[in-house]
């Protein structure tokens, strides 16, 4: 190999060399905002899912207090009849 030759090699091995630390920024950038996306995500995957446990806690809630309005004038009725039927003994 003649010396012309040798300086070529060096030169594609540097320029290669160069490429791949030049990129590397790049791609660790991108892996960076590949992370933050993925984060970003589920966390508000989380934040739905837990919107959704207090709806139903919430409606489980309402429900129960519903049931009892609607049973507060059968307890009362239960207790009236109740005494009316002990007073006559």
């Amino acid at each position: 190999m003649n010396p012309e030759e040798n300086q070529q090699i060096t030169d594609a091995v540097t320029q290669s060399n160069v490429k791949v630390v030049g990129e590397a920024p790049a791609f660790t950038l991108g892996n960076v905002y590949q992370t933050a996306a993925r984060s970003t995500g589920l966390m508000f995957e989380n934040a739905v899912n837990a919107q959704n446990q207090q709806n139903i806690l919430g409606q489980a809630a309402t429900t129960q207090g519903v049931m009892q309005i609607y049973s507060m004038d059968t307890v009362a009725d239960a207790i009236s009849i109740a005494k009316m039927l002990n007073s006559d003994e």
